[in-house]
């Protein structure tokens, strides 16, 4: 991190000066646009952004986790997320929850199995970049494969801790054994060493393949999948990026959450828009990001996010997000909705009476007439201006560490 000292002074309008107390600088190089507002902030808008960095990390012998809930981000109202990470070989134990969780590969590989309600099974192998759904109550479990893992859950409600899932060995432990013994049809004594509290997370063997692990089910497989492979699906692209849109009309498990994995170049930004049905729930996977939200009744503040953070964008709140860095911008928006919806400026302007937005705005008719007309969810922003915060504030992890969402998303 570069040791330049920067100061809460405006250039444009003169304003602010030298802080001379005790200070963060760290942070402060990692938040511009916090330190020095841009001039269209104004009012009090909550906290939008926490960083798993600053969340406790749990660890146990078979990997770690960390969580993002509304004790961490009380801004969120619909969803909580878990960062967690698995060695190769390595259990989350097999569980359920309240809950709908939905999920993205991070890093690496790993199985995921469930049953669903009617007595069907499902198995299956996914790599980065891929994701699963398991709606509340569904037994499930994910062990890592040999490359081990690390995931981002999303669940349906702000509030879910990680801390608290319905857990087997949990469960056994609080059951008198001869409860068990019934229940298994065995003799009581062959469960002198059933575990005395939860696993967990806890290490295990890299399992075969599939075909020499699955047993067979009466009852079957489940008729659609918990699972979905990025590679099956191709992506709406702009002039300055990507979008992959994954909800229940590609997705059809995922009944509750829905998500839009973002691209966005250099240069480049998530144009002005708002979302009618929920809430924006962002994770971001890559890059640095300045993100300005507009929460009506003059409300306004901007914010800078880097890979590992967590956004929110309050429901109908119209926002951009711009990339401010020198890489390919890569980030989750996230949905307490089946189905993905957005609501473009550009849209909805094109498709009004000329003149109407011309008095709107107090430009001519010729100039409305020169607004984009076409679905641009990422467009490009002057170049020039694209790298408006010093270059030095911001330093690169070294390569061979740094993690490259560009090799899961081509």
């Amino acid at each position: 991190m570069s040791n330049r000292k920067v100061e809460p002074e405006r250039t444009v309008d003169n304003a602010g000066w030298i802080d001379r107390g005790p200070r963060n600088y760290e942070r402060d190089l990692q938040n511009p646009d916090l330190l020095v507002p841009p001039i269209t902030d104004h009012g009090t808008v909550s906290n939008l952004r926490f960083s798993f960095s600053d969340a406790h990390m749990r660890i146990e012998e078979g990997g770690w986790t960390r969580e993002v809930t509304n004790r961490e981000l009380p801004a969120s109202h619909d969803l909580a997320g878990v960062d967690m990470c698995l060695k190769p070989g390595a259990y989350r134990e097999l569980h359920w929850h309240k809950e709908a969780e939905w999920a993205f590969m991070i890093a690496g590989n790993a199985r995921v199995t469930a049953l669903d309600a009617e007595g069907r099974s499902f198995i299956d192998d996914i790599n980065a970049g891929d994701l699963w759904n398991f709606e509340a109550g569904i037994p499930h479990s994910i062990q890592a494969l040999d490359q081990g893992c690390e995931f981002l859950l999303v669940f349906s409600e702000p509030d879910f801790s990680e801390n608290n899932t319905f857990l087997l060995t949990d469960w056994l432990a609080h059951t008198p054994k001869d409860i068990i013994a019934a229940n298994f049809k065995v003799d009581e004594s062959v469960l002198a060493n059933l575990p005395g509290k939860e696993k967990y997370i806890f290490n295990g063997e890299v399992p075969g393949p599939i075909s020499e692990v699955k047993k067979n089910n009466p009852n079957g497989d489940v008729p659609s999948p918990f699972t979905f492979h990025m590679s099956d699906l191709k992506p709406h692209e702009f002039e300055a990026g990507k979008v992959w849109i994954v909800d229940s009309k590609v997705f059809p498990v995922a009944q509750t959450i829905s998500a839009a994995i973002v691209e966005i170049q250099p240069g480049g930004m998530r144009e002005l828009h708002w979302h009618p049905k929920s809430e924006e729930w962002d994770y971001f996977v890559q890059g640095h990001a300045k993100v300005g939200v507009f929460n009506s009744a003059s409300l306004a503040r901007t914010f800078n996010f880097q890979a590992g953070d967590v956004g929110v964008i309050p429901i109908v709140a119209g926002h951009y997000i711009k990339n401010i860095g020198d890489e390919p911008l890569i980030f989750l928006e996230v949905f307490k909705n089946p189905v993905y919806s957005d609501i473009s400026l550009n849209k909805w302007l094109a498709t009004l009476p000329t003149q109407m937005v011309s008095d709107h705005l107090n430009i001519s008719p010729e100039t409305v007439d020169q607004f984009p007309k076409e679905e641009a969810a990422v467009v490009w922003y002057d170049q020039s201006h694209s790298k408006k915060n010093d270059e030095s504030t911001i330093e690169e992890t070294p390569q061979d560490l740094q993690y490259k969402a560009g090799q899961v998303f081509k």
